[in-house]
């Protein structure tokens, strides 16, 4: 009955429901497109519905806001937020660049708005090697927050970069140890891990890839077993493309914050109209322009590498 309620409120309300592969699986099936965070907010933005109902954190609707101005954005829980976003303001980032003044800053998309707005270039877990490769090699560069993806971009590229020390919680837990375990009970298994991982994590990976990359990866692979080092909620978008082929999760720690987007809450979302995101406009003007230069450096891989 709730789902049937959703679709007849989706269509009054020329709605479209997003969801992150990281939510719970009900609500990633209701969802008109399930994907990662940024890909997801360029699916909307090229639609002409009038809402989007972002199942995600925080800083996902505030992207997907930023691409898509003259769209409603609502969150179905308010609360939902990134404990990684969480770990820069604005403020702080003012005085990382004062330390740095010639620096470039390349800012995670897993950021704030007034942090995206501070920053020369956005990046994604899949694209960060590629675009840090291409700016100016004379260039020192500040990388925002994550200090793991950071790592892995400075240990792939050689580049001259100081990393903010923030962190994924959930990836931060998935240890070499976890791995190694899991590994040993599934030998024939690849190794699939997330550039957000540990750098000791990272090194027992097969593969470092986005989500959106293993969901491509696991589809067009030739292996039966995969050890996925992520959220264990892409588990059941990899399970619906690939359902002859076996997962084992390194962790089974989970986002407490994606998992509070529910379809119960969906369906108040759309019914009230509530938790509607909103950017300052200038703030999206500037933040867009990091995502914009993004797109310039990095035309193809942005579109099909992301968080």
């Amino acid at each position: 009955m709730i789902k049937e309620k959703i679709l007849e409120l989706k269509k009054k309300r020329n709605a479209i429901i997003l969801a992150h592969n990281y939510c719970v699986g009900e609500v990633q099936d209701i969802a008109d497109f399930a994907g990662d965070s940024l890909g997801l907010s360029k699916q909307a933005a090229q639609t002409d519905a009038d809402v989007i109902v972002f199942c995600g954190v925080h800083f996902m609707a505030e992207t997907a806001k930023i691409l898509s101005p003259q769209k409603t954005v609502l969150i179905p829980d308010s609360s939902a937020g990134c404990p990684m976003a969480d770990m820069i303001t604005a403020t702080e980032l003012v005085e990382f660049k004062a330390k740095y003044p010639d620096a470039v800053v390349v800012c995670y998309v897993n950021s704030s708005a007034e942090v995206k707005a501070l920053s020369d270039y956005c990046c994604t877990s899949g694209n960060a090697v590629e675009l840090v490769a291409n700016i100016e090699q004379d260039k020192q560069i500040l990388f925002v927050p994550d200090r793991n993806l950071g790592s892995y971009v400075k240990e792939m590229t050689g580049r001259d970069i100081v990393l903010w020390q923030g962190y994924c919680p959930i990836h931060e837990v998935i240890t070499d140890k976890k791995i190694s375990t899991v590994k040993q009970e599934h030998p024939e298994a690849r190794v699939l891990a997330h550039p957000e991982c540990p750098e000791t994590s990272r090194h027992l990976a097969d593969e470092l890839l986005s989500t959106a990359q293993m969901l491509d990866y696991i589809g067009n692979s030739d292996a039966d077993e995969f050890v996925i080092a992520t959220e264990s909620g892409i588990i059941h978008a990899i399970e619906k493309r690939s359902p002859d082929k076996k997962f084992y999760k390194a962790s089974s720690d989970v986002c407490v914050d994606m998992k509070k987007i529910t379809l119960e809450k969906v369906l108040k979302s759309l019914e009230d109209m509530q938790h509607e995101v909103v950017v300052d406009l200038e703030v999206a003007k500037k933040a867009k322009l990091s995502l914009d230069r993004m797109l310039e450096v990095l035309p193809v891989a942005s579109e099909k590498k992301s968080n």
